[in-house]
Formats: structure tokens, sequence, C-alpha cells
């Protein structure tokens, strides 16, 4: 099966639609401009790190640990979801019940696709999981096509409960820390700030065409084709990722029997 994963045409193709470059300076004048630039870079990172401490100071609010959830192994609650460890990270994933694959959240999937080491996570005494917005039986299926080896629950019954005053059918992500069998909520964050757990556009940031997005503040003749849609993150009417396990042989069948 032919890989889609690529917008890109063949070398004439790409010679004929090449997009404008920088300047082109010698190795003394790049080299200043960078270091002008380096300044700016520094004060971000410090700022980073000064809102990463207001929010390791934001009061917490209780919610019941028992709330249900489904995994697979059954019924279980949000404390156990913890495994354990004193943090959790979970995610919840968007789902659109009875559609197949190619129609699931292509966002959801473009963040929890880099979700692929947790042992860092674990030596922090956190745990990382999604829960689905949809039914296990169904979207668990999904979690097998991509591959995944995160924690995979589902929480739809408990979505009211679970996200109180908020959006449902929205991504978020949400932080929890548990004092013995009492659970809290300290921070969530949805939209863009789940791009923390990204980092294709936080490498695609430090190149020379940036994301490629529309809204982006680029020079003149800087191509920009990734409309911020539906499809900024699919190609040929899938999410990205995709193609990569269709061509493993993969099944994205969702289909659940009687």
């Amino acid at each position: 099966m032919k890989d889609e994963s690529t917008n890109l045409g063949g070398p004439a193709a790409r010679a004929a639609d090449a997009p404008s470059l920088p300047a082109a300076v010698d190795r003394a004048a790049f080299q200043a401009e960078l270091d002008r630039l380096r300044v700016r870079e520094k004060a971000h990172t410090r700022e980073g790190d000064a809102i990463a401490a207001a929010r390791r100071r934001l009061p917490m609010v209780e919610v019941d640990a028992n709330i249900a959830l489904i995994g697979p192994n059954g019924p279980l609650t949000l404390l156990d979801a913890f495994e354990g460890r004193r943090q959790l990270i979970a995610y919840y994933f968007m789902w659109y019940p009875g559609r197949p694959a190619p129609e699931q959240c292509e966002g959801c999937t473009w963040c929890n696709t880099q979700v692929a080491e947790l042992s860092y996570l674990h030596s922090r005494d956190i745990t990382y999981a999604v829960f689905c917005q949809g039914p296990f039986d169904e979207s668990i299926r999904y979690h097998d096509f991509m591959g995944w080896e995160m924690p995979w629950y589902s929480a739809q019954a408990s979505l009211d409960t679970l996200l109180v005053g908020r959006h449902i059918g929205m991504m978020h992500l949400v932080c929890y820390v548990r004092d013995g069998d009492r659970v809290f909520e300290t921070y969530w964050t949805t939209r863009r700030g789940v791009e923390e757990m990204d980092y294709s556009y936080a490498l695609m940031d430090l190149t020379v065409y940036g994301r490629q997005e529309p809204w982006e503040d680029s020079p003149p003749g800087w191509p920009q084709p990734w409309q911020v849609d539906s499809s900024y993150t699919r190609t040929n009417g899938r999410p990205i990722a995709h193609w990569s396990r269709l061509e493993a042989g993969r099944s994205d069948d969702l289909a659940v029997g009687p």
C-alpha cells in the first residue's frame, strides 16, 4: 500500500512550486542575528518556568475517587486509574460513536501518537492514561489499531461529573493528585494548551517554514498550505498516522460484534 502521509509531489513538482527562502549571509552575520534571537528565547524559557511555578501553586478541588470508568478488565474507579502512583494525567479523547477509524478525531490521534514512552513520567510517580469519551469496546479497537501502549479507559458514563462545567466532546488534559484514597484535580487545559504533548509542532517551530499554517506570521512567499481545520492533521481523508498502520497490515475495523 502506498504511504499517503506526504502531500509533496516529485522533484519537478517541488522545483516548480519552490517557496521563498531567507536571505543568504555569511556565518558571522547569521550568528549575530541568532544571538539576538537567543536573548528572546531565553526570556521565553524563563517566563515558561515562572508560569509553571504559578501552576504548582494553584489551589485544588476534590473529586469523587470512586467515579466509574471502564477498562480492559471491566469497571474500575478514578482512584484505580492512578495505578498506585501519586499523580495522574488524563487525556480526554474525543469520540464519534459508530464512526469508522478514518472519521475519529485527528487532533486526539495527533497528540496521543506522540506519547510513546511512559517510563520518565512513572519515575516521577505520574501515571498517564487516556479517558475516552466513547464506549470502551469500540474505542479500544482504535487504541490497538494505532499500536498505543498507554492505559485506555472509557469515561463515557461519568463525563458530566469528571468534566463538570466544561465542554464535553472537546479534548481536555486534566491533572490529578491523590492523598491516600482522596483524589484532587489540580489543573486542566484544552485546545492549544494540549500542544504541551506535541513534539512535532515544537520541532516544526524551529524550522524556517514553521508549521506552514496560514495564521503564522511568516514572510511573503513562505508555504502555508495546511489549513487549521479538520484537515491539518489529515492526508487523503485520514489522520496522518493511520497510513503507516495500514501499510503494516493492521485492520481499522472498529465494529463490535453482537
